[in-house]
């Protein structure tokens, strides 16, 4: 297939652009900058110019493809919301431009939206419109795509990580450092899940492949691990002691992250598992933080 791939020099879609030149794809790499395409076009693909923030510049590069993946987020959390609102504007043009046709399109959400209530495990055939994360404007644009009879799929992701990166945990590892503590959110026991990069993208090729309209996929190899174990591991990583904060001084002792810190957010993939054939194989989340280069990510 050629494959139209948004954020394609990001760490999920650089990894993913591997991935499906590995298993015979054309991939056409969506990037706004000239190292951009330099990477891309190494890497084996076809470099697209275009942005975000103008979402009809993204089209001819869905029009000409057989497939559509969007990968592409602006993680300034600063504007998080801003920013959910605008990745809803890119998914409603990649959708209006393969409109009249049965070219699939993925797009990315997170299993916070499988969740029917807080600390509830995150369920495939769950989608909670009313769900307090402003990234539920993603699955709301899909939704009215797939009402409008473009063939849509969603792809859920946990906390993916390398030894490089790890969601929402890198972040942390800054704020910790900062305030020189490495923290969790009363007891600790409220979880994440998670995915290995390798594994990830190697769901979002097999959804495109193999995958149904209107399907959710959870990219999730481990259902959830508890902060506070998490906090331990970066810690340890950090040299730093580790120490339990009341609810009601998350937003001083984390800031922006406040809204996650405490979040408890279980994802099962029993179902994504069993209708992609998909059986995670990569390292878990405490062996990449305990295998980290803690030394490195500061310089």
């Amino acid at each position: 297939m050629r494959i139209f791939l948004t954020g394609a020099t990001g760490f999920i879609g650089a990894a993913l652009l591997g991935e499906l030149i590995s298993a015979g794809h054309e991939v056409v790499g969506l990037t706004r900058s000239e190292a951009g395409v330099r990477a891309i076009e190494a890497a084996g693909a076809v470099a697209y110019r275009g942005t975000l923030e103008d979402p009809e510049s993204l089209r001819a590069g869905a029009d000409a493809a057989d497939a559509v993946i969007h990968t592409a987020f602006d993680h300034d959390f600063s504007r998080f919301v801003d920013n959910c609102a605008k990745d809803g504007r890119v998914i409603r043009a990649l959708g209006q431009a393969l409109a009249g046709s049965d070219r699939p399109l993925i797009i990315t959400s997170g299993t916070g939206m499988g969740s029917p209530d807080h600390g509830a495990l995150a369920m495939e055939n769950v989608f909670n419109p009313a769900h307090p994360n402003p990234r539920v404007v993603s699955e709301l644009t899909g939704a009215e795509l797939l009402d409008a009879g473009i063939n849509l799929s969603v792809m859920r992701l946990p906390q993916v990580h390398d030894t490089r990166k790890q969601g929402l945990i890198t972040p942390l590892i800054d704020i910790f450092r900062e305030k020189g503590v490495a923290a969790y959110v009363g007891e600790g026991r409220n979880r994440f899940s998670a995915g290995h990069l390798s594994d990830v993208v190697r769901l979002y090729r097999l959804a495109v492949e193999r995958g149904n309209r209107g399907a959710r996929y959870h990219a999730v190899a481990e259902e959830g691990i508890e902060t506070r174990v998490i906090a331990e591991a970066l810690g340890r990583g950090l040299g730093l002691p580790v120490i339990s904060v009341p609810a009601e001084k998350a937003a001083e002792q984390f800031g922006w992250m406040s809204i996650f810190a405490g979040a408890d957010m279980p994802a099962s993939s029993a179902w994504t598992r069993k209708t992609l054939d998909w059986h995670p194989t990569g390292p878990t989340l405490m062996a990449d933080l305990d295998a980290m280069d803690y030394g490195a990510l500061a310089a």
